[in-house]
């Protein structure tokens, strides 16, 4: 039986997820592990949140330095969240010879590179299974699971609260402001939900998975970001009648060395198995060159899923003997940008209701180089013909050109909406 001894950073709804299953499961961790996995001390600056969540006063420790400076303490976990001063605490740990297991997406997404190096210098392990889609075993999956494979596409829906919200207002007929407000209600959203609905939290996951997917260093800027503010009611029954899902996707790809990196509102066809994840729940789809496709599915957030990914993680820790640290590929050397990528798209366009209008949006299109797949009018806005195109695969340079050109058209009044297609 091997003794370890967790400090815990951060007793919020994550840490107490992980306490909870530390101390309940303990026996059963033991019999099937033969590790004695052990709390020593909690840092929380709320000290009553500790003590309603069981932990005994002498458990509770008043500083940082009572956790990097006792010996039994072997592994702290870190799930304080944010920037600062999760990162001077991670920092601290692991100089002091601590592992180090944490949740924090965010963190690890801007500054994994520097505290990997600081790991590696005292040969510590950091690990970070919990930081993306909650209890779903994503990053081991890619790391061991997929190490027979060049992984050519990783695919996703990586935030719940987004999820969430479009299944309501696919399924239920919501407005996109009463699915938001139905999600706080019920905590899946934050009262600021903008890193949620932005894309923001989605893309900190997709730029921790691509870059263990890819095995390429990505910088977060080199993603592009849309969230689902803009997305209506209308949209998501035109992409119903049309056969498709509205998700917002995280989406990476390889193309001969380099890659695309975008998180956006997508039409998913309804044939796709994306397309089913329902409700909070978060799924990752991967395509690799020998075992083809596969896609993992579970909850992406609360205490006990991703409490359970901590805890997973603290397990994996306490039986290697050597940390392992990831080798990245020198080749990967270009990450395309926005206007390389290519898409189908749907377009929505208000155009006046008379003849001639057609050739004219069509002509607008076809000198930018998208070429119409379907063309339907879809009712009237206004006094306005709301005219539905589907295009086919085309570049976003070519579909900015073409869409900078419709706006200056007299005959188009507006539009409406421009949502990408999955392919």
């Amino acid at each position: 039986m091997k003794k370890v001894g967790i400090g815990i950073l951060g007793l919020g709804t994550v840490g107490g997820g992980a306490y909870q299953i530390l101390t309940q499961n303990h026996q059963n961790i033991l019999r099937k592990e033969n590790l004695d996995l052990r709390v020593i001390k909690v840092l929380e600056k709320a000290p009553d949140i500790a003590i309603k969540k069981g932990v005994p006063k002498d458990k509770i420790a008043a500083s940082i330095d009572e956790i990097t400076s006792n010996p039994d303490i072997d592994i702290v976990v870190e799930v304080i969240g944010g920037i600062e001063p999760a990162k001077s605490f991670i920092e601290k740990c692991l100089t002091s010879g601590k592992h180090v297991v944490t949740a924090n997406k965010e963190l690890i997404s801007k500054h994994w590179s520097e505290l990997e190096q600081i790991a590696q210098k005292h040969n510590k392990g950091l690990y970070f299974e919990a930081s993306c889609l909650g209890g779903v075993p994503i990053i081991r999956s890619i790391i061991e699971g997929m190490q027979a494979n060049n992984i050519i596409e990783l695919a996703g829906i990586f935030n719940g609260t987004t999820n969430y919200i479009l299944t309501k207002m696919s399924e239920e007929d919501m407005s996109y402001a009463d699915a938001l407000a139905e999600a706080q209600k019920l905590g899946y959203a934050e009262a600021d939900p903008t890193s949620d609905v932005e894309g923001y939290d989605a893309m900190y996951k997709l730029n921790i998975l691509s870059t263990l997917a890819f095995r390429k260093q990505i910088p977060l800027e080199s993603i592009y970001r849309e969230g689902i503010t803009q997305i209506t009611k209308t949209d998501i029954q035109s992409g119903k009648e049309l056969g498709y899902t509205i998700k917002l996707l995280a989406i990476a790809r390889m193309y001969n060395n380099s890659l695309e990196v975008r998180v956006h509102p997508t039409f998913v066809p309804d044939k796709h198995p994306l397309a089913n994840v329902r409700d909070s729940f978060n799924a990752a789809y991967l395509v690799g060159n020998y075992v083809g496709e596969i896609m993992l599915y579970g909850r992406g957030a609360g205490d006990l899923p991703t409490g359970s990914a901590i805890v997973s993680d603290i397990i994996y820790c306490a039986h290697q003997d050597n940390p392992r640290y990831l080798k990245f590929d020198s080749k990967l050397n270009d990450i395309k940008l926005v206007t390389d990528f290519k898409s189908k798209y749907y377009m929505v366009l208000n155009c006046a209701d008379k003849s001639g209008v057609l050739a004219q949006t069509a002509a607008v299109l076809g000198n930018n180089q998208v070429s119409i797949d379907s063309v339907i009018q879809k009712g009237k806005h206004k006094e306005f013909a709301r005219v539905v195109f589907l295009t086919h695969k085309t570049s976003e340079l070519s579909m900015k050109k073409a869409i900078k050109e419709l706006k200056e058209l007299k005959v188009v009044d507006s539009i409406e909406s421009v949502i990408r297609v999955l392919d």
